[in-house]
């Protein structure tokens, strides 16, 4: 038996509304701590405003800077998502002999699913490149799982499933 292990990093996109959302709480909470210095009758409303949107800013920043890491290990796809590169929680793990299909985003193999009804779970780069990259994973006919896998990561895990994983 072949182990094989590849593992894959890649950064989501962080969408505009929580880049300006970060930069507003950033941005209140300067405010509420000079406010405190320059407000010394105010000083314990700009205290209290200061920690609740510095908290705030801290929370925002670690939910919207996300990374995936998938690791391939022994026929076994895990999903990792690290969280402003300081804390990482092992999201979901796929076995590879359950696997319906893998196949890139816009490829005709995937026809005969595209209209099928699954829970969709995108654990990608967030957004269409050019060329796509992105792939499609349909796992026991209950998930669509969309992946920005490596071309190494495709490459082992097709030599593993050759009828269930395409390359195009």
């Amino acid at each position: 038996m072949s182990d094989a292990y590849v593992e894959c990093l890649v950064k989501a996109k962080t969408s505009p509304l929580a880049k300006f959302f970060k930069v507003f709480l950033m941005t209140l909470t300067v405010v509420f701590v000079l406010a405190v210095f320059v407000l010394p009758p105010l000083m314990i409303f700009g205290f209290i405003g200061a920690i609740l949107t510095g908290g705030g800013a801290y929370f925002v920043n670690l939910y919207t800077d996300l990374e995936y890491e998938y690791l391939y290990l022994d026929k076994e796809l895990a999903v990792d998502k690290i969280m402003a590169k300081t804390r990482r929680k092992r999201v979901v793990s796929y076995q590879l002999d359950r696997i319906e299909i893998l196949a890139p985003i816009k490829s005709y193999r995937l026809d005969n699913y595209r209209k099928r009804q699954a829970k969709v779970k995108d654990y990608s780069i967030g957004e269409e490149l050019q060329p796509d990259r992105r792939y499609l994973m349909f796992y026991e006919g209950g998930e669509k799982i969309v992946l920005s896998p490596s071309e190494e990561l495709i490459k082992v895990m097709k030599n593993a499933a050759p009828r269930k994983v395409f390359s195009d």
